[in-house]
């Protein structure tokens, strides 16, 4: 049985479409998808991602721990508030998860992982806090909702549906978070996203949820759903776990290599393998110039250099052209012309480097 987030009796009140999503019974849409999408792109949307996983990471190792732990490096988490975007590999390269890690300040720190792999992820996580000694407190927030707003009205709502929070969120460089307190609840507010605009993360009680989506409704953000958000990241040219990377996949064949950094002498996770096994594939994106048909998973590329295959595909509501982002052998390049097997047709693609859209901007 599906679990449920805090809000899944308010989404079907607004007679969403629910679907099962990492095991979360979760809406896909309230009506059109493409309405919710051009929302977004234009104004402001809203999301339920209180499926995704807060954990919570205390104690006097604990930078050193993700200094190990992670392949991106949480030296460069220099001020409170900082947020950084790693993958959590295994030992032999793989893409256990990608998740944002924030500095809290002292010996603080929070995660914020997929919802499909948070049990699986906490467990690594342990593991390794056993193997190497780290005195860390892990601590999975199950007491914490968390909703995204997005678009380029976004933050100026969500301002309109908290009051004082534009004091504590206005200055908030991209990727940085502040905590803010009204009423007694703790609002934690990150300016990060998964839709390639502006826009919010914020995690908060649980039992105070639904007061900000009805607040937020009434400041004019409209909700959406996973059909959208997926069409979103798509065009922003974000990964989505389980489908662009996985753990039979290293972070350098997924398009992830920028979040691997080896110019500090760490030993991180994962470090020895990637080094031992240099990338034979890339992940390019793939805009189709021919029609009658739609860019989906799966599908094969054929290339100059050899096969490929699709990870993601839809057709872009904003440039209404089907997209997509494929695994590729390694020297396939922007600019380059590949046959896909859509059906039982061969239809022609560019190569492209994403993003395909952000702020609203049709970057290809």
């Amino acid at each position: 049985m599906s679990k449920t987030t805090p809000l899944n009796a308010t989404h079907r009140a607004l007679g969403a479409r629910m679907v099962d999503f990492g095991g979360y019974d979760m809406p896909v849409n309230y009506g059109s998808q493409i309405d919710e999408h051009h929302a977004v792109r234009d104004d402001a949307g809203m999301f339920d991602v209180s499926h995704m996983r807060v954990v919570d990471l205390d104690g006097e190792g604990a930078r050193d721990f993700l200094a190990h732990a992670l392949a991106n490096d949480v030296a460069r988490l220099g001020t409170p508030g900082k947020a950084l975007y790693s993958c959590l590999l295994r030992e032999d390269g793989g893409v256990l998860d990608d998740l944002i890690a924030y500095w809290r300040g002292g010996d603080r720190f929070r995660l914020v992982v997929n919802a499909g792999t948070a049990d699986k992820d906490i467990a690594w996580l342990r593991t390794l806090a056993d193997r190497t000694g780290a005195r860390v407190d892990l601590a999975p927030r199950a007491d914490l909702a968390l909703v995204a707003v997005q678009g380029p009205n976004a933050r100026a709502k969500l301002w309109r549906a908290l009051p004082g929070s534009e004091a504590a969120t206005a200055s908030l460089a991209p990727f940085n978070a502040a905590t803010f307190t009204r009423d007694r609840v703790e609002y934690f507010i990150a300016r990060t996203g998964y839709t390639g605009e502006d826009g919010f993360e914020i995690a908060l009680p649980a039992t105070h949820v639904e007061a900000l989506w009805t607040a937020l409704i009434e400041a004019g953000v409209k909700p959406c759903g996973l059909g959208a958000r997926d069409t979103l990241r798509l065009e922003a040219g974000m990964n989505l776990y389980g489908q662009d990377m996985d753990e039979a996949v290293s972070p350098l064949e997924s398009g992830l290599g920028w979040t691997v950094d080896r110019r500090a002498p760490r030993d991180f996770v994962g470090r020895a393998a990637l080094e031992r096994a240099p990338a034979a594939r890339t992940l390019v994106g793939l805009v189709l110039e021919d029609g009658g048909g739609i860019l989906r998973a799966h599908q094969r590329v054929s290339t100059p250099k050899g096969d490929g295959e699709i990870t993601s595909g839809t057709f872009s509501p904003t440039m209404q052209r089907s997209i997509a982002l494929a695994r590729v052998p390694v020297g396939v390049a922007p600019g380059d012309r590949v046959m896909v097997a859509v059906r039982d047709k061969t239809l022609a693609a560019r190569v492209v480097k994403p993003p395909f859209v952000r702020n609203g901007k049709v970057l290809v």
